[in-house]
């Protein structure tokens, strides 16, 4: 129910709030961003998001949410704007997103994406 409500306020947000839509990100940006969150969606990792621990699926699809409605209002040009506008922290509360792997201890979304993304570009 809740991933309903995250989506259907991106909704609201993407057709009242917006202006008229910006050029998409650059595609190389687009394949980085991708990749992240394809990651993120397959990492079987936990997201913790003001104070609930979400599973992988529904971070995912929070964040691809907000990175639609970001880029829709030409905020996202790199991957790196993706992380940091997107993928570090809420926009409601500012509280820093968390990921915790296989049990491991928690760790800020913001050095999860940075460590993954500089990954994908070494064997790109």
């Amino acid at each position: 129910m809740r991933l309903g409500r995250s989506l259907l306020l991106a909704l609201i947000v993407a057709l009242i709030i917006l202006p008229a839509a910006h050029a998409a990100p650059p595609e190389a940006a687009q394949t980085e961003i991708n990749h992240l969150l394809e990651l993120i969606e397959q990492s079987g990792c936990e997201f913790l998001r003001n104070g609930t621990w979400y599973n992988a699926q529904r971070a995912q699809a929070h964040l691809r949410a907000k990175y639609d409605v970001l880029a829709a209002r030409g905020q996202i040009k790199t991957a790196e704007d993706f992380i940091e506008k997107a993928g570090s922290k809420s926009s409601l509360s500012g509280l820093p997103y968390q990921i915790r792997c296989g049990g491991g201890a928690p760790t800020t979304t913001n050095q999860w994406f940075g460590a993954a993304l500089a990954r994908f570009r070494t064997i790109r």
